[in-house]
């Protein structure tokens, strides 16, 4: 980031913060949550806190209903049509990588991808299901001229274009397509939350339960994971995780070529390279 950006982005911020102070009052004190957009905040007030975010999706009261998110405290409209949206701030830790193993982690992930309620929020919102198809097309479209000539990316189109008929599925449901273990909220009362729901789209569950179980679980125990989730490791279940799973991967390398993020990016084709040997 040139200093040119990085003081826009300062003086962004610091017009941001007095803006809620004048939406809150100034005896609420504001700092920057992060994040890519810089539209969440943390305000604190007399030990009471909470997490701000400015132009929150609706899904988000629905989530908050059914237990998925930090509970929703208010939501406001401002003049310039903005909507501020305030949730409570957790006291707790984000779960690290050996906790995906976690029951409750199973049990939560079905719930979402079982919820009647998200999925109707979601077709209101104007989500339609998202096909393999479409999907194949927008990695083909995602991969430059550079990337198109390393072996490991040739495989893998060809491979998801083969298997293409395969991975149809009836079943589809509101899946998060961020389950990083960051994303995963633990309180201090053993309450489990799944947090930013911007990518949220209607899709195969095997999105989710795919790039979970290759990023965190070893293989001899998926069986047992995906009987705590509630489903059995079908032959067909695993020929579509591994597909969007190389989906994931290669939309994930093409990212990170685009963020200059070279040495990151290579990891991404070494999974890349192993799904395709220990899979295809």
């Amino acid at each position: 980031m040139t200093n040119h950006q990085k003081l826009k982005r300062n003086v962004g911020l610091k017009l941001n913060v007095n803006w809620l102070e004048y939406v809150l009052g100034s005896e609420w004190a504001i700092s920057p949550a992060g994040g890519a957009t810089g539209d969440a905040y943390y305000a604190e007030k007399d030990g009471k806190r909470l997490f701000l975010k400015r132009n929150s999706s609706p899904f988000l009261a629905v989530l908050s209903a059914e237990g998925i998110v930090p509970k929703l405290v208010w939501t406001r409209r401002m003049e310039n049509g903005d909507v501020i949206t305030a949730q409570h701030w957790l006291n707790g830790r984000e779960l690290k990588p050996k906790d995906m193993n976690d029951e409750q982690v199973a049990q939560l992930l079905y719930k979402i991808h079982h919820s009647q309620e998200l999925l109707d929020m979601l077709k209101r919102l104007g989500k339609q299901p998202l096909t393999p198809g479409e999907l194949l097309s927008e990695v083909k479209n995602t991969v430059d001229q550079d990337l198109i000539l390393i072996p490991a990316i040739q495989q893998a189109l060809v491979v998801l274009e083969e298997q293409l008929p395969n991975i149809q599925h009836n079943e589809m449901v509101v899946c998060h397509c961020d389950i990083n273990h960051n994303n995963w909220l633990l309180s201090n009362e053993e309450r489990l939350y799944l947090i930013d729901w911007d990518g949220a789209m209607i899709a195969d569950p095997a999105i989710d339960l795919g790039m979970l179980l290759y990023s965190y679980i070893p293989e001899n125990e998926w069986e047992q994971w995906l009987q705590k989730y509630g489903v059995e490791l079908t032959e067909n279940l695993m020929t579509r995780m591994n597909w969007y799973v190389l989906v994931q991967l290669i939309i994930s390398v093409a990212w990170l070529k685009t963020k200059g993020q070279h040495e990151e990016m290579q990891l991404r084709l070494q999974d890349l390279h192993g799904v395709l040997t220990k899979t295809y």
